[in-house]
């Protein structure tokens, strides 16, 4: 089991100061994968034995054992698709996916920082600000969801991307103080890190959902969204990223309620004149 599984199982009989240890965990591995038990603690506003007891009390062996889970999880996310396909496939394709994918949407949504969540989606709901959703090839689907949802709340939504000659006429309809949601898992596509750069040069606000808190693409971002996004077959799971987008959205429909009910109802209507769809 992962650690973060270990975490919501153990979570009834964590105390609040286990629980920010949980938190900086979950929130960063890096930190006890690379770190020591003292900056785990600094990092969490614990004590050292705070550490230790919360390593144990997930059923390690003390944090020796939670530093090498850890390292470990890391090194499994790092592995690209070719080295995971040659493994010995699960006999439970199904359930094991059912378990992870549970676990990616409770770990990712835990994980949310309530004031971070407000500030994002205030951004999103500013109409003085254009919205530009970048995603590698493989969160593309995620990219068109979010850019789908969002166009029927608002407008000025844009899916930056395509060929170079589009992409640098979108850079340049950029303004400064617009947003671009960046949505990106290692391995990172470096034509998008490309776009990334340009796009922070040219004033974007960035919100970046991403696989971990020092991926490249959460630098300099205002708002940092940690996914999780592990996979039972080769691939990474998206099922994570989808949640989050939609809680994104529902949050802008929720802060812009007046106006997205009017936009709604004038697309619902055209819809209808149009025969676009087919109610069975």
């Amino acid at each position: 089991m992962t650690i973060a599984g270990l975490v919501a199982d153990a979570a009834p009989a964590l105390t609040p100061a286990e629980r920010r240890v949980a938190e900086a965990v979950l929130s960063d591995p890096n930190a006890v994968a690379f770190g020591t038990v003292a900056q785990l603690a600094a990092e969490s506003r614990t004590s050292g034995p705070t550490v230790v007891r919360f390593a144990t009390k997930l059923g390690l062996a003390g944090f020796a054992e939670l530093q090498a889970q850890a390292q470990a999880e890391i090194t499994d996310a790092l592995r690209p698709a070719t080295a995971r396909i040659r493994e010995r496939p699960p006999t439970d394709v199904v359930g094991q996916a059912l378990a992870a994918d549970v676990e990616n949407v409770r770990t990712t949504l835990e994980a949310v920082s309530p004031p971070d969540f407000d500030g994002a989606v205030a951004l999103l709901s500013d109409r003085n600000r254009r919205v530009f959703v970048l995603a590698g090839e493989i969160a593309r689907g995620a990219g068109v969801a979010l850019v789908t949802q969002l166009d029927l709340l608002r407008d000025r939504i844009v899916a930056l991307g395509g060929s170079p000659v589009r992409v640098a006429r979108q850079l340049a309809e950029l303004e400064a103080g617009d947003v671009v949601v960046v949505i990106e898992h290692r391995r990172y596509e470096r034509w998008l890190l490309d776009v990334l750069e340009r796009a922070r040069d040219a004033g974007a606000v960035v919100v970046a959902l991403t696989d971990r808190s020092l991926s490249p693409v959460a630098t300099d971002a205002a708002f940092v969204f940690v996914v999780s996004a592990r996979g039972v077959g080769p691939f990474d799971s998206h099922t994570g990223t989808f949640a989050l987008i939609h809680a994104i959205a529902a949050g802008v429909a929720a802060r812009s309620r007046r106006r997205a009910t009017t936009r709604l109802d004038a697309v619902e209507q055209a819809w209808r004149a149009d025969h676009a769809l087919v109610d069975l």
